[in-house]
């Protein structure tokens, strides 16, 4: 594939441990199992885009070295997540021995929460039974979705959101590589719209790097078509004094103009209301008032219609609505 057209999450994904930004102690006992040569079954959790497939790719790289594609499979459990799948493939690949003179095989099984309860029982069994011969790596977004005899079984790693100055620096790398100029607007845009992601992160420079060459913030929120801050805070102080009919111009535009998805919105709306200075029973209110508007809408209601009876909701619970 030509270089100019890769896909930068791929093109740019660590592949050594000591390459993974944001994740330094558990990076640092991964790196202590390939020192010892010995490795337990592990269960890596945390939201997505935190670097958990990476990690178990470049963990096995650095077990088997150049050969490590012979001693390594990677599954999607999202794509069959039946008992079948775990009967046929995944024994098939953990009762054979391992090749190169290695001692062990990885099996990294992604999306392991989308296993049906049937099927984790089938794979504790066949962990128990091939676990002279086989590792498991499984990834999950919500570990409380994977049976306990499973966890019992398994070294837990709970990958945190990466911090701001994580996804900073491997965003001045890669625009460093690509001879990308990028302002400082730019990072805190790209910081705010991946909100702790680092996949979403390098696909909003990667998308604003084919528009210019030189990136500043009102960019990456146009491309990523996320609202700016500054415009939900607008939203917000003018539905708390009381404006509505202001409150609903804003929300239009946003809608109408900028193209925000009404779910975004919603989640946009959540994050600058907890970092905002306000009495705390009002704020209690408004975000259970958003909860309620993001529950009706994950039900099929009508968009325009909850976010409209949202911003009305809020001019009440200002306490001064203007007739």
């Amino acid at each position: 594939m030509d270089e100019n057209h890769a896909i930068w999450i791929e093109k740019y994904r660590p592949t050594k441990l000591s390459e993974i930004v944001g994740q330094d102690e558990i990076i640092t006992r991964l790196q202590s199992y390939v020192k010892t040569g010995n490795l337990p079954h592990l269960l890596f959790t945390g939201s997505a885009g935190v670097g958990k497939t990476t990690a178990a790719v470049a963990l096995a790289r650095e077990f088997f070295g150049e050969t490590w594609h012979m001693n390594f499979r990677e599954m999607n459990a999202s794509d069959e997540r039946g008992i079948e799948v775990v009967r046929n493939q995944i024994k098939q690949f953990a009762r054979t021995s391992p090749l190169g003179g290695s001692s062990f095989k990885i099996l990294f099984l992604d999306e392991a929460d989308a296993l049906t309860p049937d099927a984790q029982a089938a794979l504790r069994r066949t962990m128990e039974s091939y676990a002279l011969t086989c590792r498991f790596i499984l990834s999950c977004n919500y570990s409380s979705k994977i049976i306990d005899p499973i966890q019992s079984r398994c070294a837990i790693y709970r990958f945190r959101p990466l911090s701001r100055d994580a996804i900073a620096e491997e965003i001045h790398r890669i625009a460093g590589k690509e001879k990308i100029k990028i302002s400082p607007g730019a990072i805190d845009a790209i910081v705010y719209v991946a909100q702790g992601d680092m996949r979403k992160a390098i696909n909003a420079l990667q998308g604003a790097a084919i528009i210019s060459n030189e990136i500043d913030g009102k960019m990456v929120y146009a491309i990523t078509a996320t609202a700016r801050p500054e415009e939900i805070e607008d939203l917000l102080s003018l539905s708390l004094q009381g404006d509505f009919e202001g409150a609903e111009a804003v929300l239009n535009n946003l809608l109408y103009e900028r193209g925000i998805a009404p779910n975004e919105l919603i989640n946009q709306c959540y994050r600058a209301l907890v970092k905002r200075d306000m009495d705390p029973g009002q704020r209690v209110a408004l975000i259970d008032t958003l909860g309620e508007a993001d529950f009706r809408l994950s039900e099929g209601a009508s968009s325009d219609i909850q976010l409209e009876a949202l911003i009305a909701r809020f001019v009440l619970l200002s306490g001064n609505p203007r007739s």
